[in-house]
């Protein structure tokens, strides 16, 4: 497994994938909520640990920042920032998430819409936890490696991409100190006793 990891077409591959899936989910997140902004502040108030102006403020906000990231992810621009934003958001989402079931909250986390106070049998915290997580995975991989399979920055800026180099790419200009140099292996002749 390990050495299959060490492919870098294999990691492209993987980090592909964790990009569309990471900005698929923070896209669809965003649209489904833009177009009720008000359930999204609702949903933003619901958590109870904002004052309540700023949580509304910040409902508002949401989803206009998580189509934006969910974009540039899905097209691959910007990857590494991108990633760290989805990243940062995992983490609130996971601690927002945490709090309201250490507080006996009974609500819906709201990152598909609807949100608000639900019966306690329809919380579905542990689930959403470990969405999250997986999601919070995908975040961390991109950020420590951007480079990805069938991603625009690749195309428009070629020049950078190939600048930046896999800290597991063996660089052939570098000396292998196990390759001894021709020179250094022909022995000394001068030292070299005349046969009688």
């Amino acid at each position: 497994m390990v050495a299959a990891l060490s492919n870098p077409r294999l990691r492209d591959v993987i980090g592909l994938l964790a990009r569309l899936v990471l900005g698929g989910v923070i896209l669809v997140a965003g649209l489904l909520k833009v177009g009720h902004l008000e359930t999204s502040a609702r949903s933003v108030r619901a958590y109870q640990l904002l004052p309540y102006d700023v949580a509304g403020y910040l409902g508002y906000g949401l989803p206009i920042l998580e189509i934006a990231i969910g974009v540039l992810l899905v097209l691959g621009l910007f990857t590494r920032f991108s990633a760290v934003v989805g990243g940062v958001l995992m983490v609130v989402f996971i601690a927002g998430i945490a709090s309201a079931w250490a507080r006996g909250l009974s609500i819906d986390c709201g990152c598909f819409g609807h949100g608000g106070t639900i019966q306690a049998s329809q919380t579905q915290y542990p689930q959403e936890i470990a969405r999250d997580l997986g999601l919070l995975a995908c975040a961390a991989w991109l950020a420590a490696r951007p480079q990805t399979a069938l991603s625009l920055e690749r195309f428009l800026f070629p020049s950078s991409t190939a600048d930046q180099h896999d800290p597991d790419q063996h660089d052939p200009d570098q000396h292998d100190p196990d390759q001894h140099d021709p020179e250094q292996q022909r022995p000394d002749r001068h030292h070299e006793r005349p046969h009688a």
